[in-house]
């Protein structure tokens, strides 16, 4: 496996893949392990398109992906991930929504944990998946990169939202 590293606005993203599909897509708070797995070889051009388009995107000048993608999942994951991947640019869906989008109506909860051990998130925009009466929950990038995400593609974020980013600028070095 192959990996390298892009600077963005949310922090230091880890890209890893076989070939030029990409399998993974981690933040640098990550609670899955990185690459001191057996195997793992860095290759700073890796990924040459994936950057470019990640890039594109931070700068507010793409709004979908198409690049190779080689996710691990079930096939329930695997399913989610594709719903994901039909929330628009700016839109915001429930895990209802997406159970209901998958034939699932009763399986919110199921989806929830697809949704959260997604291996590609922004390409798979699960930052686009909100609770059911508005509240932005959990993201593997931290809440505030959510409200980060969301605000560059145009979501117009609730107050409460709003507060966790004021607080993360606390946290942030004065340049």
């Amino acid at each position: 496996m192959k990996f390298t590293y892009l600077d963005t606005p949310i922090g230091s993203l880890l890209l890893a893949g076989r070939g030029t599909a990409l399998e993974m897509l981690d933040f640098p708070n990550s609670k899955r392990p990185q690459h001191a797995t057996t195997g793992w070889v860095c290759d700073e051009g890796a990924f040459a398109d994936v950057r470019r388009q990640l890039g594109e995107y931070f700068a507010g000048k793409r709004r979908v992906f198409d690049v190779e993608l080689a996710p691990h999942g079930t096939s329930f994951q695997l399913e989610v991930w594709s719903a994901l991947r039909a929330i628009p640019f700016g839109a915001t869906r429930s895990y209802g929504d997406i159970a209901r989008a998958i034939r699932k109506p009763l399986a919110s909860r199921a989806v929830g944990a697809a949704n959260g051990s997604n291996p590609l998130p922004i390409i798979v925009p699960c930052h686009r998946v909100i609770g059911s009466n508005g509240a932005l929950t959990g993201f593997g990038g931290g809440l505030p990169a959510k409200v980060f995400l969301l605000r560059l593609e145009g979501v117009t974020i609730p107050e409460s939202a709003a507060r966790i980013e004021r607080q993360r600028a606390l946290f942030e070095p004065v340049s």
